[in-house]
């Protein structure tokens, strides 16, 4: 069902210094920077073998990811999966009875098609599938 880890998400306040630690420091080349208005974040992705961390900045203090970072603080936020069918998983998924933050697939970073599943059905941890979008390197199983 689950292809590969596609990404791990941190929750940061300040992008420009978390950027200077994972690629200055940690030797993760940046691949990608976008603004994701619909979810409230500005997000960088970072190159980690064939998988990447990626960088959350929020808009504002209202948005999801601002309220994770004044209620936890900054951190890991989720872990990604790739999956060929978003559709046919999440439906798989809703079957089998796990709980979903959505019932349907919304755009994410790159134009990807993204959907979230509860934290209470999957032991805690925030998780996020991903299906790449035709054209997007991603979809050939790797980095660039």
């Amino acid at each position: 069902m689950f292809q590969l880890i596609d990404h791990v998400g941190f929750a940061v306040s300040d992008l420009e210094q978390a950027v200077a630690l994972y690629e200055d420091t940690f030797g993760m080349p940046v691949v990608h920077r976008e603004t994701v208005e619909s979810q409230g974040v500005e997000a960088m992705l970072l190159e980690v073998g064939d998988g990447h961390v990626e960088l959350l900045r929020p808009l504002g203090p209202d948005t999801v990811v601002g309220r994770f970072i004044a209620k936890r603080g900054e951190g890991l936020h989720h872990v990604a999966y790739r999956v060929e069918n978003i559709d046919k998983t999440l439906a798989t998924l809703r079957k089998s009875g796990v709980e979903l933050i959505d019932s349907e697939a919304r755009v994410g970073i790159w134009g990807s098609r993204v959907a979230f599943l509860h934290p209470t059905a999957t032991g805690g941890a925030l998780t996020e599938l991903v299906e790449p979008v035709e054209g997007d390197w991603r979809r050939r199983g790797g980095s660039r």
